[in-house]
């Protein structure tokens, strides 16, 4: 007499195909799984347990979707839900780049004009200006003495 199996009945939840795109495509999509591929692409998965596809793509931000299993009645095997997964990507902005400022030319042999300074000192009612003294050398006492000054100048000798 043959026997009979009942294993049918103790068959694992068959693995669903799960449908993943991207806006624009070629991201990679990686689940929580350990499972990846490139969009658009297909991945077999248990509908099981819920977990998350994360899709990232080089000058775009990632993104991450959560899948999980629904089931439509009471002895309907769950299906995974979103199924397709459709995500649109947004560019990440480039950093801006710092704005350099101009500096102005310095002009050689001029120092830059500081700002006046307040004095504390108390100012002199306006009148005539006092006039400086000359800053004279003593006359020479005799024409000898003019003359022999102008020779003490250190002039290259010839």
């Amino acid at each position: 007499m043959p026997s009979l199996s009942l294993d049918f009945m103790n068959s694992a939840p068959q693995a669903e195909t799960l449908a993943i795109e991207s806006e624009p495509p070629g991201a990679e999509a990686k689940t929580s799984l350990g499972q990846s591929c490139r969009t658009p692409c297909q991945l077999p998965v248990q509908p099981g347990r819920e977990f998350s596809v994360t899709l990232a793509l080089s000058g775009y931000q990632p993104q991450t979707v959560s899948v999980r299993p629904e089931a439509d009645g009471a002895s309907a095997t769950p299906r995974l839900a979103p199924n397709p997964i459709h995500v649109t990507l947004q560019a990440v902005a480039p950093p801006k780049k710092p704005v350099l400022k101009k500096k102005k030319p310095v002009t050689a042999g001029r120092p830059a004009a500081s700002p006046p300074v307040a004095s504390a000192a108390p100012r002199a009612a306006p009148g005539p200006a006092p006039t400086p003294a000359p800053a004279l050398a003593p006359p020479p006492s005799s024409p000898a003495e003019a003359a022999a000054s102008a020779t003490n100048y250190p002039w290259p000798s010839r």
